[in-house]
């Protein structure tokens, strides 16, 4: 059941937040609160806010210099004197002097001061220093800020909730520790992290405290639900996840640890202080994102150690979070059959320091030997499917030839315009939002550039499709779709019509610095093409931008979709990699090319197609049939029965089916190839259709 909650941001901010990915989880059954609260909010990244002059560390440093304001330089951030403390704030209860508390990110220049929880934008840090004095009798209210409006709940479920070890009943006390894998994790561990248990709903409890320990500030549970013969956990975060900042184990943290251990679960952290006495951190949104908002308490960690996860996307998300926090102070543990969850490779009675001390460095210099890389080899020739990406649900096709969607990747799409494709009037685009938002379900963090159409008509095509009916005749049912629907981890950009490329690439990176991007789309390249500032031959012009998104694709690990018009070409001919507009650049640097064909039928409407010319995983290539559906605004694989394609030998010709002997013998839905882009055939007419 979802139920919204009663949203409050948990930090004492200067401005509210920007739109954040996550919606509100439900809490367990017979603990929701009172009347929900409708919250609406705009899910576009403020890119059109962005200063003309983007703001850099270079530039941050000249502007303190010129102020007169100290500053510490740090991994992640800078250190200032915070003007939002009173000099009786200045030490604390070891008489530490904590001047230098205010922080300032090096990417964004978002600044957080620890002392007074303040924070904003790097605006709101100029406009504080320049009109001089406290801020606060300035009117800018930064260091005292409305306790969170979701605290009644949060006190009310964390009253009820009571230690493990205080369960009248010993035999349910065995079945929590059963539940959770907790056979080896001691009272006095749970003690010193303050986990509890909450009876009603079966979930322990995780608190948020404020850094000092001296407030709750939210809350996490983790239920266990039985599935078959195993469990499978669900969480519940207050206040919502985009404002859950809590790093667990934070307030048991001190000034001189120098070495800490970040891990993706709770039930992690326990392990791995109980068995190694090691500062122990969770992140609290796993392996989805890192927020900038937290890097400044990783600030005085001289090395830090990602052990996420056991599996290939647990990785990579390590080395895109070391990315944000210093390569050169951070090592990560990389998965396998020896070294699983830190929980798991406790109750195996493996050797959790030894793990740790395995860790590679996440750093290296811009030439490497085999030896560095034998370890990632063998981890995707053990990992073969997690190495072949994320697999799409929609279009099992598509797997079967591109086997996933991976990152690092350029794929370039296109396709003839379809009058009939929906609202959009694009074939194209509607095809190409269902592709991502198949993904975007399944957790790929995804940044929509719709150059052509505004994003409430994007937005309204994909719900659509999410909810695979017409909502327009099912209006009641609207709230429902779109609560899911926000739950997704979907960012639009704000650009419409021509834009320069710099513009968007700007726009592109602080959304996978901010939000972690993985996939981006931008629909369609034309649209950048006619800016003032690129030169007057199209052809170069888009040679250029092309090679801009090849190089962020590759600086980046993240991979970008980006959708071409095709040349002008006749009604009777199909589409080919040539047909793509420009020259051959966009098809050389791209990893994969996708064509949307349409093949024109005298005896009434034209039958889809998607032709996979190019597959720089493996070599694969082939096509399948499409069918449209009007009404949900969906493609999907048509039945076997309507179309009958062949199987193309690379060694030789068309390699027949042999015959059964019946008339209605299964025929082939689609093909693929190797090497070599298929024949399409038409489909087999000598039945009448039903």
């Amino acid at each position: 059941m979802w139920v919204l909650l009663r949203g409050g941001n948990p930090f004492r901010i200067l401005l509210p937040q920007r739109g954040e990915w996550m919606g509100r989880r439900g809490l367990p059954r017979g603990l929701a609160p009172g009347p929900p609260r409708r919250w609406y909010r705009k899910e576009a990244l403020p890119v059109l806010e962005l200063p003309v002059l983007p703001v850099t560390a270079t530039k941050i440093r000249q502007y303190l210099r010129g102020q007169g304001i100290p500053f510490q330089d740090g991994h992640s951030c800078l250190r200032t004197p915070s003007p939002f403390v009173e000099p009786s704030q200045l030490r604390d209860q070891t008489a530490v002097t904590t001047s230098f508390s205010l922080y300032i990110d090096k990417t964004t220049g978002r600044f957080l001061c620890m002392t007074s929880l303040a924070e904003g934008s790097w605006e709101d840090f100029q406009t504080s220093v320049e009109v001089g004095g406290d801020g606060a009798s300035k009117g800018l209210l930064l260091s005292k800020a409305p306790e969170v409006e979701d605290s009644e709940e949060v006190w009310r479920i964390w009253n009820r909730a009571v230690p493990l070890w205080e369960l009248p009943d010993p035999e349910e006390v065995q079945l929590a520790h059963a539940m959770f894998g907790l056979t080896k994790i001691t009272d006095d561990t749970l003690k010193r992290f303050s986990v509890r248990y909450l009876r009603p709903a079966r979930s322990l409890v995780f608190p948020w405290f404020t850094p000092g320990g001296s407030g709750l500030r939210g809350l996490k549970l983790l239920e266990a639900k039985c599935q078959g013969d195993g469990v499978s956990y669900e969480e519940t975060t207050i206040p919502q996840p985009s404002a859950y900042h809590n790093l667990f184990g934070l307030p048991l943290i001190s000034r001189r640890d120098t070495e800490v251990v970040l891990t993706s679960r709770e039930l992690d952290s326990l392990a791995l202080n109980q068995s190694t006495g090691l500062p122990t951190l969770t992140l609290p949104r796993g392996t989805n994102c890192l927020s900038p908002a937290l890097l400044p308490y990783l600030e005085q960690f001289r090395r830090i150690v990602f052990w996420l996860g056991d599996d290939l996307r647990s990785w990579e998300a390590a080395k895109l979070f070391a990315r944000k926090l210093n390569p050169k102070r951070c090592t990560l543990v990389r998965p396998g059959d020896q070294h699983p969850c830190p929980l798991e490779a406790l109750n195996g009675g493996l050797n959790l320091s030894h793990i740790l001390r395995t860790a590679l460095p996440a750093w290296h210099k811009s030439i490497v030997s085999f030896r560095q890389l034998r370890e990632e080899v063998l981890g995707e020739l053990s990992n073969v499917e997690q190495a072949a990406g994320v697999r799409w649900s929609r279009f099992p096709d598509l797997n079967r030839i591109l086997k996933g969607h991976r990152k690092g990747e350029l794929t370039v799409f296109t396709g003839l315009f379809h009058p009939d494709a929906g609202p959009t009037g694009s074939g194209k685009t509607t095809f190409i939002s269902e592709y991502a938002l198949d993904l975007c379900s399944q957790g790929v963090n995804t940044l929509w550039g719709s150059f052509e159409i505004s994003n409430v008509r994007l937005a309204r095509v994909m719900l659509t499709q999410f909810a695979e009916r017409r909502l327009e005749d099912e209006l009641d049912k609207y709230d429902h779709w779109a609560d899911r629907f926000e739950d997704l981890p979907l960012y639009f950009m704000t650009f419409h019509g021509q834009h320069s490329i710099r513009t968007v690439i700007d726009a592109m990176q602080h959304a996978v610095y901010v939000y972690d991007i993985c996939h981006v789309i931008i629909d369609n390249l034309q649209f950048m093409m006619g800016h003032k500032q690129l030169s007057t031959d199209r052809i170069a012009a888009q040679d250029y931008i092309v090679g801009v998104f090849r190089k962020f694709v590759t600086d980046n690990n993240c991979h970008v979709t980006l959708v071409i018009h095709p040349r002008k070409e006749d009604d009777d001919k199909e589409l080919q990699t040539a047909s793509i507009f420009g020259s051959a650049k966009a098809t050389q640097e791209a990893d994969n090319v996708l064509i949307l064909q349409d093949k024109k039928l005298v005896t009434g409407p034209g039958k889809r197609y998607l032709q996979v010319s190019k597959n720089r995983f493996d070599g694969d290539v082939g096509i399948f049939p499409l069918e449209f559906n009007k009404s949900s605004l969906t493609f999907s694989t048509p039945p076997k029965k309507k179309t009958r394609l062949k199987i193309k030998d690379e060694a030789g010709p068309v390699a027949k089916k042999p015959s059964s002997g019946k008339k209605g013998a299964t025929p082939q839905n689609s093909e693929i190839c190797s090497g070599k882009a298929p024949i399409l055939n038409q489909p087999d007419t000598s039945k009448p259709s039903k």
